[in-house]
């Protein structure tokens, strides 16, 4: 797993300016937007980007060589669970560093607001890589990026679902979610975190189950 996770690292140095270029513009955010936003965009394209590697392994019929090398089946899908969180966890951490630091600047979110924000995104990138891998294992790279989208628009909808329910009801959230006490707001957050990652696993282990039969 080790070997194919530098090759995937390997890989994703020919894309460091676009990586380069997803910092600045969430730089950018930070200063024209809700601090908050800039940990929900680089966290999840963070993650979208991750998803290349599958397609960079397929290129070519490049699958049926790479198992022909000492490489199990197992072994690859755990490495490309492995290298989205690595690459979702780390756009994460840097866009709470930036959102953490902006906000200081700005004396706008407290540090614990922001970092509440961010323990709260984590558990819906790991649900995302939860749902678009099994798909992309299994029906390819185009695919797999149709379903991470379809994903998004899911989660987008039903934050707008929520707000609109929460408008005609004449509910203020925000005034909601500064007033709920710290220890609830902590219990429902770790329980979300567990949660996701339980729902990581249960579908690490349908990928594993989707590629031991799939015919490269």
């Amino acid at each position: 797993m080790k070997g194919l996770l530098i090759k995937d690292f390997k890989l994703m140095k020919n894309q460091k300016n676009f990586l380069l270029l997803l910092v600045l513009i969430a730089a950018l955010f930070v200063f024209v937007k809700d601090i908050s936003f800039v940990i929900t965009y680089m966290t999840f394209m963070g993650t979208l980007f991750s998803m290349s590697s599958i397609s960079y392994d397929e290129f070519d019929n490049g699958n049926a060589f790479l198992f022909s090398l000492p490489v199990t089946r197992r072994g690859y899908v755990i490495e490309k669970y492995g290298f989205g969180l690595i690459l979702g966890g780390g756009a994460w951490l840097i866009g709470t560093i930036l959102a953490v630091v902006i906000g200081r600047i700005q004396h706008t979110d407290s540090i614990t607001e922001t970092i509440m924000t961010a323990l709260i995104i984590l558990p819906l990138m790991w649900i995302a890589l939860s749902a678009v891998l099994p798909f992309q294992l299994k029906y390819g790279g185009e695919k797999g990026r149709i379903v991470m989208i379809g994903v998004f628009g899911i989660f987008f909808a039903i934050g707008a679902a929520v707000m609109k329910v929460a408008k005609i009801l004449n509910i203020d959230l925000i005034y909601v979610m500064d007033h709920l006490p710290e220890i609830h707001m902590s219990v429902l957050t770790m329980s979300s975190i567990g949660v996701a990652a339980v729902v990581l696993l249960v579908s690490c282990k349908i990928s594993i189950s989707i590629v031991n039969k799939k015919e490269f």
